[in-house]
């Protein structure tokens, strides 16, 4: 039994080891815009509209002030995608609701977590 065990165990190990030598790593090369345009949802009221927002800057958004830090696309499929770097606070700046970065293709993979407000990137802009 304890020879069963140790075989499917090292085996295991071996097609793990395998796999990982075969998964291909992609490189996005990006560059970086001046501005993004973003989506903003007031779920309470159900509206949306979209900001374009210049890097460095904030938007007052209902008690929420959002700061764009960066926003990156790719160089390849400049539309196609876009990373935004964002940190939304209160407006007295004394808690922080978000701060990272967020993928215009995947807005839930790191999303704003708050009760009335959500907010996601849509693409940058050069301009």
């Amino acid at each position: 039994m304890a020879a069963r065990l140790s075989f499917l165990l090292l085996s295991l190990l071996l097609a793990n080891s395998s796999i990982a030598q075969n998964s291909s790593k992609s490189t996005v090369i990006t560059a970086q815009g001046a501005a993004a345009e973003l989506r903003l949802l007031d779920k309470v009221a159900g509206k949306a509209r979209d900001i374009i927002i210049q890097t460095g800057d904030a938007y007052k958004l209902g008690k929420l002030r959002i700061i764009l830090g960066e926003c990156r696309y790719p160089v390849a499929n400049p539309v196609g995608d876009a990373f935004t770097f964002l940190t939304i606070l209160s407006q007295d700046r004394m808690k922080e609701y978000f701060s990272g970065w967020m993928i215009a293709s995947s807005p839930g993979l790191n999303a704003l977590d708050h009760v009335r407000y959500d907010v996601w990137p849509l693409r940058c802009t050069m301009s």
